[in-house]
């Protein structure tokens, strides 16, 4: 079993940056396939990233494209999400999940995901 801690959220202003964090404990973290994905209100829960267990990222969503990156620290049980330019619409509670896959798969639906953090909010200002 798998405890996830998401942090690195706030209030930023569009352009800005921010990096979010996602923490792992229990079971070895390296035996998981991360992924971010993020919640605005009044909108369905929406993928954006999936890293490989060894560090092979996903397309991203096209909302995303160009201007969030994924990566992972297996020494530090830490999986990353860049997010550069930001946008207002970008505004969301942004969650981690884990899934226990194979070596080198992705996963993109939150079907496939067994484990998930609390979420932290970022907020863009226009």
């Amino acid at each position: 079993q798998a405890q996830l801690v998401e942090s690195g959220g706030g209030l930023v202003q569009a352009g800005g940056s921010l990096r979010l964090s996602c923490v792992a404990s229990g079971r070895a973290f390296s035996t998981y396939t991360m992924g971010w994905f993020r919640q605005a209100p009044g909108k369905e829960r929406e993928f954006v990233l999936s890293i490989s267990r060894n560090g092979r990222s996903s397309l991203p969503t096209d909302s995303v494209k160009g201007r969030f990156t994924i990566s992972r620290d297996n020494m530090k049980n830490t999986v990353y999400l860049q997010m550069n330019s930001l946008k207002p619409e970008d505004t969301a509670v942004y969650y981690c999940a884990a899934a226990p896959r194979p070596f080198d798969a992705i996963a993109i639906l939150a079907s496939e995901y067994e484990y998930w953090g609390r979420g932290t909010q970022v907020t863009v200002s226009s």
